[in-house]
């Protein structure tokens, strides 16, 4: 049987406190397990038993040399139902000193972010699939615009739930 999805992810961080503060209050992930030193969170619409892992190693520890001089995971991202979200979660970011980027992929409309220890994550909102046309289906990644979030916010509409008929089944 293929894989169907990725259930959770694990991070090391160097405080799980304060990480999980980050994701909780800029994300909306709530707080299963909390301990010193480990935090297990679960994403609002999730059920599965937990959606990330946060273990705190210190902060003696050096940065993530991920694709600067190491191998390593590039980010994790997240979806988001609606524009609506991606804009709030867009000033969460800004207000943070956290956004490093925003991009127009066509068929996703993307930012991307630091959390507190610099581990890049991306948090998207995907055109639905009746409303993919030519000019919004990604060629593989080939073409990448700044993201106009007030312009897709006219174009689709605010609450519009993205994903359908894509990641979410008709």
């Amino acid at each position: 049987m293929p894989i169907q999805r990725l259930n959770h992810a694990v991070l090391y961080v160097r405080d799980a406190q304060r990480s999980a503060a980050f994701y909780c209050d800029v994300l909306g992930f709530r707080r299963l397990v909390d301990t010193p030193t480990a935090v297990f969170l679960q994403a609002e619409g999730s059920t599965n038993d937990h959606d990330l892992g946060l273990f705190g190693v210190g902060d003696d520890v050096g940065p993530s040399g991920a694709g600067r001089k190491t191998v390593g995971l590039y980010h994790l991202a997240w979806e988001v139902d609606t524009l609506e979200e991606l804009d709030r979660i867009r000033t969460a970011l800004i207000d943070r000193g956290s956004l490093v980027g925003a991009s127009d992929h066509g068929s996703t409309k993307a930012l991307y972010a630091h959390d507190p220890d610099g581990l890049e994550f991306e948090v998207s909102w995907l055109v639905p699939a009746d409303q993919l046309t030519g000019e919004s289906m990604s060629d593989g990644g080939g073409t990448i615009r700044p993201l106009d979030l007030p312009g897709e916010i006219r174009r689709y509409g605010a609450t519009t739930r993205g994903g359908v008929g894509i990641s979410i089944p008709v």
